[in-house]
């Protein structure tokens, strides 16, 4: 790798050439002018993943920034070589496989990032940004994640394994058709998200914030949930064998939901409406009905 002053003057000529501002460069990479300012005249330098995006913006190979590298044609241009030679070609377009799984990360920001999937496997992230991050099809195995901001993002149709997840930011995400296994959440704002045919099993949930989160079609099977209130609509839900711990259903209209436990008495309704057979369900577990209403829908 060169110099962090020629790497500076690379980024300066490439940018040039492309006929982008700082600003508009910084932009593009959601960090600050000064930042990119920082980099063109040598007194920082960018890491490699963030050298990965600035290849892709100003349309040069990642080996453009390397020791020794010659190109045939000006930053931001295809070369007539790359145009004329199959070899050429596929050197032009092959882009860096880059992988951050099994490692740990610290006050890192991801905001903005797309098709993430199974990158950050088996790592430990804390003070992470991940705001408005496509993570959809993510692959999680005994990650610690602590203190993270998801907030906005897609991470659904993801697999979450043996995972232990602590005091993030995870508003108006969606986590649709996702499955929590063996994973443990507490502390965690969920405010507005989406939670349509997701599956917990195994884990446990606690102390976090489930503000306008949407419930359809989603399990729990064997979890231990505390410190907790559901509202909003509940709908073709199934709680399943779970142990409850100073749970609230308040303001809440359950229909089709499925309870299948020994007592709820640790459960507490507060002005919900429930179907016949939800009601039921209610009834056989010993739950305290005076705070739900049985209706017809």
């Amino acid at each position: 790798m060169l110099s962090t002053k020629t790497i500076g003057d690379k980024i300066t000529e490439a940018r040039k050439k492309s006929s982008i501002s700082q600003a508009g460069l910084a932009e593009l990479l959601f960090i600050s002018p000064q930042a990119v300012g920082k980099w063109e005249r040598g007194e920082s330098m960018p890491d490699i993943i963030t050298l990965n995006r600035l290849a892709e913006i100003l349309q040069v190979d990642l080996n453009y920034f390397s020791e020794g590298f010659q190109s045939a044609s000006s930053p931001g241009e295809k070369s007539a070589e790359s145009i004329q030679s199959p070899a050429g070609k596929q050197k032009q377009e092959k882009k860096l496989n880059w992988n951050m799984s099994k490692g740990s990360w610290a006050d890192a920001d991801f905001s903005g990032l797309k098709n993430l999937n199974e990158k950050f496997s088996s790592s430990h992230m804390k003070n992470c940004k991940f705001i408005g991050s496509d993570l959809s099809g993510l692959q999680l195995s005994d990650n610690h994640v602590m203190s993270c901001d998801f907030s906005q993002s897609d991470l659904s149709n993801s697999r979450l394994k043996s995972s232990h997840m602590t005091q993030n930011q995870f508003r108006e995400c969606l986590w649709n058709g996702t499955e929590f296994s063996g994973s443990y959440i507490s502390g965690c704002d969920f405010t507005g998200t989406d939670f349509s045919e997701a599956v917990f099993k195994s884990g446990g949930i606690e102390k976090s914030t489930l503000d306008q989160a949407h419930w359809k079609h989603t399990t729990f099977q064997g979890m231990y949930l505390a410190d907790l209130v559901f509202e909003g609509m509940i709908e073709d839900c199934c709680f399943e064998l779970c142990a409850f711990k100073r749970v609230t259903f308040q303001n809440a209209v359950l229909t089709n939901t499925f309870f299948k436990n020994k007592s709820l008495k640790q459960v507490k309704f507060i002005n919900c409406q429930a179907d016949r057979m939800t009601y039921e369900f209610l009834k056989n577990g010993k739950a305290d009905l005076s705070g739900v209403e049985l209706v017809n829908m």
